[in-house]
Order: C-alpha cells, then structure tokens, then sequence
C-alpha cells in the first residue's frame, strides 16, 4: 500500500519543525560546554581557573608517583599554600591497604606508605564535615597535570575562596590523598583511620581521565536524592545522569570515591572526562589542560562546598536514589520511586496507540524494529574494527588524540542505517505503524531499564510517553510531534553526546543505539519531510552515508600519529636474579613497529613475575642489567605446632616504586599477615603456584616489616618470591631511545623494571 503524497504545505511545517528540533539540539549541546576560564582578576571570593592553572603549572612539573622525591615536593607545596592561607595542614603518614582488590592478580594485597595532607576551615556552627577530596601523586609516565593537579588545584583555589568570604556552617575538610594512582590506600588511610572520617559528612572527590570537557558527576553514594538535591542548587554548571551512574556501577573502575564509599561515607565524584588519550601519559602537561574545564571543575566544587557547608548534613541519608538529566544547563530531577509509574504510564500510552491503530502491519512493524537497534550498533563497531585496521596504533590509545570527526561519523552512521530502514518499509508497512513501534520500542526499554537500571529508565519511558501522549491528540499533528521531539531531544541527546567520550570510540556501539532511539522518537516529525516515492526516498540515508564516510577521511586526514602525538607503545624488564635471564616484556597483544624491536614472542610470566598475572605477554630476550635483587632477612622465626610465626624484612637494594611478594602455596599457607603493623589483606586464593601476594607500594629505603602466620607441616621449608620495581628503561643495555613519534601507553606498568629472587626459610 502507498503512502499518500504529503502536500506541499504541510511539508514546509515539517521543515519548519525539524530546523527548529535542531536549534534547540544546538542549544542543548551548548548548555553542555564548559564556561569560559575566568582571570586573575576575579574577585577573591570567586572561582579563577587562571589562578588555579599557576598551580597547576607548579604541581605538575615531572611525574610524581606516590613515594618519589617529586611527589614530596608537591606535598610541600600543598602545605605552604595551604599555611599560606592561614590553615594548619597535616600529613597523615601511614600504612594502607588498597580500597579493594585491584591489584590486577586474583586474591593478591595491595597496600602503601601513604602520607596525606588534611586541612580544616572550621565552620560556625558543625553539622558534620564536607570533605573535599583530591589524589595529589601521578602515575609514574607522566606529570598528572589533569590527573589529578587539576583537582588539587582546585581544592587549593577553593579553599582561598571560602576564606575570602563568609564562613559556612560546617567544617570543611581539605583532603589531598596519596597512593591513588598505586592502590587508592591514601584514601582508604584516612576514610578508616583519620578521626575527621567519624560522623556526619559528605565527600566531593574531583578528578580527570582526559583533558578537556564539560565535568560530569557521574558517580554518587547509594540513597542520593538529597545529595543530588544538594548538587542541582549547588553547582552552576550541573551536568550529570542518574544513568551514568548506573553504568559506573557495573563497570571495573575506581577512583578515590570508592575508598569513602566502601566506608559508607555519602558524596559525590566528578570528572572531566573528554581528551583521553593524554590520560597518564607524558603529555598530561599543563599546556594540554583546558581551562574551561577547570573553571567548570572549581565553580561547581565551590558552589557544593558552599550549599553542603550550610546544610544540615544529618539529613542527607536514607533519602532513596534519584532520577535526574541535564536540561538547558539545569539538572532536572524526581525521586527514584516514580520510575516504575512513569515506565508503565509510558507503556500504557504507547499501548493505547497501538489499538487506535491496531492491524497486522502494527505487529511486523515491531518486529522489523529491531534491524536498527541492532544493525546501527554493530555498524559502529565495525566502523571502530576498521578505524583500528588502517590505524593499528589506536588499539593502545584510549581515545583517538582527536576523535570528534570520527564521533560524528558514527552518529551520521546510525542516521543512515535508521533512514535506510524507514525508507525502504515506510510505503510496504506505513508511517503509522513505524512510528507506533518505534515507540512501543522506547516503551519497551523503559521497562526492561527500570529492571535492570532504574536510573536509566527515563532515557526512553519518557520519549515513548511524550510521542504516545501527542500521537493521542487529533489536533495540530504536526506541532504536538515537534513539542514531543523537543523532549527527546532534551532527554537523549546529551546521553548520546555524552556517552562517545564516556565509553571511547572502541564502545562507540552504545552512542550509536542511542542515537537510533532519539531518531525512533523523532520518526513522526521525520515523516513530514521524508521524500515519499522514487530515486529520492534513499536520498536521506545516502546522503548520511556520504557523509560518513566524509567525517572518516576526515578524522583520519587530521588524526596523524606524529611527535606531538605519538603512537603509544608499552614496554617493560624482568630480571630473574635467580638464573641471571633478563626478558623485554610487553602487554601489547598486537605490538607496535617499535615495540616488535624488543619481543618476538609469547610466554606467561606470572611463575616467575607474580605481579605480572597469568595471561600470555610478548616477550624478547634481553641484556641482564647489573641491578640488585631485593633482599629478604629473618627477623624471627617460632613454630608452635603446625602454626609458624615468621618475621621478615624485604628491602629494597636500589630506588624503587614498589616491592612485592609471593608465596608458594605448596610450601605453606599464609592464615594471616601484617605489614609494618597493619594487617594485609588475605583471601586464601590461589593463582597457579602461588597463594598470599602482596604488592607494597611507595616502600620506605629501609623496606617493610612482613609478619606471617603460616599453616605448615614441622620439618617443611617456606619458599617465597621476592620481587620490586623501579621506573625507566633508559640506561638499560639494549634498550634504544623511542624516537619522537612513538610515545608511552598510559598505564601503570609502562617503563616498569622487576628484579626478583626466590628465598627459602
């Protein structure tokens, strides 16, 4: 059956509505961009990113990882702005362990020496505490400039502020934490062990994984109504998803913010997010940061620090989770508990639609719906395969140094599987009957969101409510289909903008499905500019088509490897004390030009290199260097039964950022174990040969005192593995200078040079 011809002047309405859907779509994505960077000359009570950009300039000179002599200098810094200000700082100097199991080996350790500077701007009249928290080590490739100077920055910019101007209610607390980048052990020192963590309070955490736009909150404790409450008046550049935070719940990934949760401290994490390809890398410079961000990053903490720091902290618990988007600059938001009648009220509409306009053609069009919410994501990624196969350097780059062309390539990809679908079945199935299932799709997902992400549901019960409830009017089609496209618009597309940078191109498959739901909610406005028969009818899918592959030739015309942004390349050495054998190591599964230099082969190396893990690495042979093992001394030794009670020193014999070790589980079981007084973590798991493992970051020159509470048969002897590891590979025999295209992967074991040695007792 035909589709009638539409007149011309309804056509020219439907025009009319899709220009203005996609001035208010500009609009919506302009309220996302971070404010412009203020002067030095702002007024003292106000946030200036220039004045905290000289700070950053000063903090992130060199890397600094957690235990070197630059990191000390920066924590020295720290504390004579902070005296500077008239705060009296302190150094909490501790023992750690790491927030949770993310040593990268099953069942291993993970602690630190950390030493954290806290500072206090008494409040008036205390509620409880509003801590404001930053990690001030970097990673051991580069300076940390965004990650995290940025937020110390920040706090230190913040804090001149708020002792500019009146005094809040509440105490806040200045955190600067140690060791994140190693273990998050600073932030769990002082979340479990600090007397300021006791009691009433809220935690803000700032932080960066790139380099550039708008900061996102995207992470909250459980029960966040109030404190998202407190965001929505606080921050004057609010932006963040209840559904982000659903996501970052599922995923592996941690910050500082886990340690304060993990304690069942309420708070809230931001970041900016955009740039990531400079994250822990060396050009995590200064010069990289942009200062729109950061201006975004100390408005919103010294809006937050501002609002919590009047409020009554003792209510901001047991208040249920919210649901809450951006919408022009502001943050809509309505309490967790209407999910569920929104998602069914949503469904409820779109069903009523249906049997208005019920008919076979309703239930096929529901089926073949599914071709784009499938094809259009899979198209992405196989756009991203591609991108990798003409560009293989990208497999090492969390993000391309300049992906917005290939990102808009992916969105004019899904616009051109959604159009090619509706093109070809609009006259075989009916515009009616699409656009009914398209909507009876977004009702769908509103439910199954509501099940398995609450705090996503919005994303699509309330477009399907909107396009159903307009769809339901007899009256002005087109204008009620234009207002119901306006509230798509303002709901999905800052998820789908937001979402390419959040989950990379490599998950560029989830910016695609949402876009193809946006396009589903706007299929009725669509329709009165589709042209309806003939040669013309594919013009919109193929010109989107084109244009993809315009935005491709484009990106990667633009996105060259080159000095100012080189290829990533990961490499690493392991010296067996033992044998005397020195290996290159690499984590690349396809390696790089420069790196296939050092290793021709495969081998796991997790028997001999615990921390290593058991997962198949590139290996070459290589020069033994003259580095000494680390050394492992009986203090004491006393058995009573089968219980052996062995006291060890492991040092270090040269600098190191780290010392590990490792048990053989066929020797003996470790039932307990305490580090320098604090008590490890100890699982009981294995991983092949070994049991107990510790990683001990930041380790005094001296080392660590390692107690151990061992299960073991009389007359038997305990073998462990004793390893450390420094950082650079210049100076190593056989190891040839990267030249100025070919860069470091941002990870935590790049340049990591491993020695260990096996003991006997």
């Amino acid at each position: 059956m035909d589709t009638p011809k539409i007149p011309a002047r309804p056509r020219l309405a439907g025009a009319a509505a899709l220009l203005a859907l996609a001035a208010l779509g500009a609009l919506v994505l302009w309220t996302l961009l971070p404010p412009a960077a203020r002067g030095t000359g702002t007024p003292a009570a106000e946030f200036s990113a220039d004045r905290a950009y000289e700070l950053v300039r000063a903090l992130a000179t060199a890397p600094h990882p957690a235990g070197s002599a630059g990191n000390d200098g920066t924590r020295a810094r720290i504390e004579s702005t902070l005296t500077g200000l008239g705060l009296r700082p302190e150094v909490q100097d501790t023992v750690a362990v790491e927030a949770g199991d993310l040593s990268g080996s099953r069942g291993a350790s993970g602690m630190a020496r950390v030493r954290n500077v806290v500072a206090v701007l008494p409040g008036t009249a205390p509620t409880g505490r509003v801590f404001l928290v930053a990690h001030y080590d970097s990673v051991q490739t580069g300076p940390g400039a965004n990650d995290d100077s940025a937020g110390v920055s920040t706090l230190l910019e913040v804090a001149r502020a708020l002792s500019a101007g009146a005094r809040p209610r509440n105490d806040v607390v200045f955190v600067f934490t140690d060791a994140e980048e190693a273990c998050l052990c600073g932030a769990a020192a002082f979340a479990t062990q600090h007397p300021l963590a006791k009691g009433p309070g809220v935690v803000l955490n700032l932080e960066a994984r790139g380099s550039t736009g708008p900061v996102i909150m995207f992470e909250t404790s459980r029960d966040n109504a109030a404190l998202v409450g407190g965001y929505a008046r606080g921050a004057p550049h609010p932006v963040g998803t209840s559904f982000a935070v659903e996501v970052y719940r599922l995923l592996p990934n941690d910050t500082d913010f886990t340690a304060f949760r993990a304690a069942g401290m309420p708070g809230l994490n931001s970041a900016y997010i955009d740039g990531s390809a400079v994250y822990h890398t060396p050009l995590d410079t200064p010069a990289s940061m942009d200062r729109a961000s950061l201006q975004q990053h100390g408005d919103n903490a010294l809006g937050m620090a501002r609002e919590f720091g009047g409020a009554d902290l003792t209510r901001l618990r047991a208040s249920g989770d919210a649901t809450y988007f951006p919408v022009l600059g502001a943050l809509a938001r309505y309490p967790g508990w209407l999910t569920w009648p929104i998602a069914v009220l949503a469904a409820l509409a779109v069903a009523a639609l249906a049997y208005r306009r019920r008919g076979r053609r309703l239930a096929v069009a529901f089926g073949l719906g599914l071709i784009p919410l499938v094809l259009a994501p899979a198209a992405a990624q196989g756009f991203w395969a591609v991108l990798v196969a003409v560009r293989p350097g990208y497999r090492t780059l969390l993000d391309p140094y300049r992906p917005q062309w290939y990102r808009v390539a992916v969105l004019a990809l899904a616009a051109a599987v959604l159009l090619a679908w509706y093109a070809a079945l609009r006259r075989r199935v009916g515009a009616d009957a699409l656009a009914t299932a398209a909507l009876g799709w977004l009702a769908v997902l509103g439910v199954v969101l509501a099940v398995l992400v609450p705090g996503g549901s919005y994303l699509a019960a309330l477009p399907a409510l909107a396009g159903a409830a307009a769809a339901l009017v007899n009256r002005a089609p087109t204008t009620l289909a234009t207002l119901a496209g306006a509230v798509s618009v303002v709901v999905l597309l800052p998820a789908v903008v937001l979402l390419l940078p959040a989950l990379t191109l490599a998950m560029a498959g989830a910016g695609a499905f949402f876009a193809v739901l946006l396009g589903f909610a706007l299929l009725p406005v669509l329709e009165r500019v589709q042209p309806a028969r003939g040669r013309w009818r594919a013009a919109p899918a193929g010109l989107c088509l084109a244009l993809t592959v315009g935005f491709a030739a484009t990106g990667l015309a633009v996105d060259r490897f080159d000095a100012a942004h080189p290829v990533p390349t990961q490499l690493m050495y392991a010296l067996d004390a033992d044998t005397g054998q020195a290996r290159w190591v690499s984590q690349e599964d396809r390696p790089q030009p420069w790196t296939a230099g050092y290793v021709d082969g495969s081998a796991v190396l997790g028997q001999e290199f615990p921390p290593l893990g058991n997962q198949p690495l590139r290996v070459g042979p290589a020069p033994a260097a003259p580095l000494p093992a680390p050394r492992a001394e009986v203090l004491a030794d006393t058995r009573a039964g089968e219980v052996r009670t062995l006291r060890l020193r492991v040092a270090p014999q040269r600098a190191v950022r780290l010392v590990a070790l490792a048990v053989d589980a066929t020797t003996a079981t470790v039932r307990r174990a305490t580090v320098d007084g604090q008590p490890a973590r100890v699982t009981g798991e294995r991983d092949g040969r070994w049991g107990f493992r510790l990683v001990f970051h930041a380790p005094p020159p001296d080392g660590i005192e390692v107690t151990l509470e061992l299960e073991q048969a009389p007359g038997t002897r305990l073998t462990f593995r004793v390893m450390d590891g420094s950082d650079g590979l210049d100076g190593l025999p056989g190891f040839r200078p990267r030249p100025p295209d070919v860069g470091v992967v941002g990870s935590h074991s790049s340049e990591l040079v491993l020695v260990g040695r096996t003991y006997t007792f």
